[in-house]
């Protein structure tokens, strides 16, 4: 009897003959079964496909375990009175059969709840709990590439369940094999309702049915993504907008088959949409935006229509029925006219319009430049790219009448010379100036005095204008004597001589100074930079000033209380320089930049070790002087920053 007890049992299938060597034994035991409680081991139980045949004679049995063979309609069935998540999990690793059948449940469909509150109602406390917070949603996924499948999506919508509910999802792109299809979207769709965030990027196999299906069960969607999803149509989109009332943000680029009457549907049916983002969409045409910003002109903030075939009609409805546009931006606007920019600027209906970008629209000429700033009485940021009929007229007559205006971008504006960035600076209390590949400006000598200084300028960009030289900064010193940020980064062509005038004239103090491919620079520059504004400097970039040496770090490290960030990538620094800044006690580095920088070897590693305490990033790539054993050794002491090598 002990022996029995103490049996543990034998996991594995029997496979000789009969358990007993005749056939009374088997009765002796078959009589005491209605009397008698035997203890039994737990056993793995073979089904028996064949008939036994007792005694003497061997019995035939299949070994498949019996749980292989059940339908699909039993597993479902139990499946569903699967107490919680983390049961649900652990049945999902069995095998991809199973985790297919977990995925066909959706969530409304399990009875586990129910279940324990006939049995057990101190568990059911639990299980109501858990429940609540699988609603929460507030996990994220994220699935690129490769690892883009339908298993993963059913493994993440089974997973997630036991953690607080899938909120956000982004698939970026999809496995060339076995990517995403719509089955992938089933199973998010059932086994993830608190989703809220869809975001689908290059994802060639799904279509309508998976999108429906996500609309179907999933109604506290409020952001979608759609990027190159040639297989949906309005028809997938109708079904988000007769589901999804709640939808806010809604993004759709390279979509060839969404068309108007999805936007149509979107506007009518989603009266919460804050945000809207359409581009390079053949289909999309006038009827489709003019019916979505009518309908959605409430609550619409924000508004970005890229490479669409809309005429100058969509562009008045903007102008009507944008009164609560705040952020609106075109681009690729061939069929636009002047005459729709200037409908827009004069029907008086953007007046809470902060942020305006237009590029690439021959439709923006001086007269409707000038429109657009009567109209947006309110805007506070302007960016103007490749507006190729954009002269200093329009510039300077849209500064004056855009009277709040504070932020200016202008990138390759041909027509547009310095005599209209005076003009611009004279008559509006900008605070910020950017200029990028604008050919137009060149130095010129200005017979009439300058107007009056232009105290609210605090930044000033100027990115490869390779005609904005020395008579160019010398102006922008004298009419803006409050600089505190100054970039002039691919500025090839200014010198010394150029640059010290417009240092001496910064009296506010320069904090951020950006002279990345500045080659002729030298270190009188910097020399003059530290002395003057030493006490207010926190960044410096002098990547591929060439002619920089060791003693422009012997200056900073001398003149320089809060420079935190400084990269002297490609110039011509050593070890002397890198200790110079290791002596320095005020100065705490944030991020440093020796790249490129052959004269720095094994011997600064000391010195870089000292100055890491404070570091979050290093980087020493192309520094052919530094060995990769002391370049790992400092990574092992400087384990907080990131060192590039």
């Amino acid at each position: 009897m002990p022996a029995l007890v103490n049996y543990s049992g034998d996991d594995d299938f029997y496979s000789g003959g009969s358990f007993y060597t005749n056939s009374s034994d088997l009765g002796r035991l078959c009589s005491i079964s209605s009397q008698v409680d035997v203890y039994c081991p737990p056993r793995k139980r073979a089904r028996i496909s064949a008939p036994f045949l007792f005694g003497e004679t061997e019995f035939e049995q299949n070994k498949q375990p019996s749980i292989d063979v059940l339908p699909d309609e039993c597993l479902f069935e139990i499946f569903k009175r699967l107490p919680g998540g983390r049961e649900r999990s652990s049945c999902a690793c069995v095998s991809k059969h199973w985790l297919m059948l977990l995925t066909s449940i959706r969530k409304g469909e399990y009875e586990s709840s129910k279940m324990v509150k006939e049995n057990i109602d101190s568990v059911s406390d639990d299980v109501e709990m858990i429940s609540s917070d699988e609603e929460d949603g507030y996990l994220t996924r994220c699935l690129e590439g490769k690892k883009a499948t339908d298993m993963r999506l059913a493994a993440v919508a089974v997973g997630t369940s036991s953690h607080g509910g899938l909120g956000k999802l982004s698939i970026r792109g999809s496995n060339s094999s076995r990517g995403i299809t719509n089955f992938g979207l089933f199973a998010i769709a059932r086994g993830c309702p608190s989703l809220k965030s869809l975001s689908l990027w290059n994802v060639p196999c799904v279509g309508d049915e998976g999108l429906s299906e996500i609309a179907k069960e999933c109604h506290l969607l409020e952001k979608l993504d759609l990027c190159q999803c040639p297989a949906v149509s309005n028809k997938g989109l109708i079904a988000i907008a007769e589901n999804c009332p709640n939808l806010t943000a809604l993004s759709i680029e390279s979509c060839p088959k969404i068309g108007n009457e999805g936007l149509q549907a979107i506007g009518k049916l989603c009266p919460k949409l804050q945000s809207i983002s359409i581009k390079d969409c053949p289909l999309v045409g006038d009827h489709g935006v003019s019916s979505l910003l009518s309908s959605a002109s409430s609550v619409l903030s924000k508004v970005k229509l890229q490479g669409l075939n809309i005429t100058d009609f969509s562009l008045a409805v903007i102008g009507h029925y944008g009164k609560s546009v705040t952020n609106l931006m075109l681009s690729g606007l061939q069929n636009v006219s002047e005459k729709g920019f200037w409908v827009m600027g004069n029907a008086q209906g953007l007046q809470k319009l902060v942020s305006f970008m237009i590029t690439s629209c021959c439709g923006i000429t001086d007269v409707s430049l000038e429109a657009m700033g009567k109209g947006c009485t309110n805007l506070k940021q302007m960016c103007l790219r490749r507006c190729c009929f954009v002269s200093d007229d329009g510039l300077v007559a849209f500064a004056k009448s855009a009277g709040s205006l504070e932020c200016l971008q202008l990138e390759e504006c041909n027509r547009v010379t310095q005599s209209g960035i005076i003009g611009v600076l004279s008559n509006c209390g900008l605070k910020s100036l950017t200029l990028v590949k604008c050919m137009g400006i060149k130095d010129i000598s200005l017979g009439a005095p300058l107007s009056s200084p232009c105290n609210s300028l605090k930044s000033l960009s100027v990115r490869n204008c390779p005609g904005f030289g020395t008579g160019s900064l010398a102006m922008v010193g004298k009419l803006c004597p409050q600089l505190q940020h100054v970039d002039l980064s691919g500025l090839y062509g200014i010198t010394d001589a150029g640059l010290l005038p417009l240092l001496e004239t910064c009296e506010a103090g320069l904090v951020k100074v950006n002279l990345s491919g500045c080659l002729n620079l030298t270190d009188e520059v910097v020399l003059a930079l530290t002395r003057l504004h030493g006490g207010t400097l926190e960044l410096l970039n002098l990547d591929g000033c060439r002619r920089i040496t060791d003693a422009s770090l012997v200056a900073v490290a001398d003149n320089c209380v809060f420079l935190s960030d400084l990269d002297v990538s490609k110039c011509a620094i050593t070890d002397s320089g890198v200790a110079a800044l290791y002596h320095a006690e005020q100065l705490n580095f944030q991020v440093l930049s020796f790249s490129c920088c052959s004269g720095v070897s094994n011997k600064s590693m000391p010195f870089l070790k000292k100055l890491g305490k404070t570091l979050v990033g290093l980087n020493l790539q192309h520094c052919n002087s530094i060995s990769s054993r002391s370049v790992e050794l400092l990574v092992e002491s400087l384990w907080r920053c990131d060192i590039l090598f």
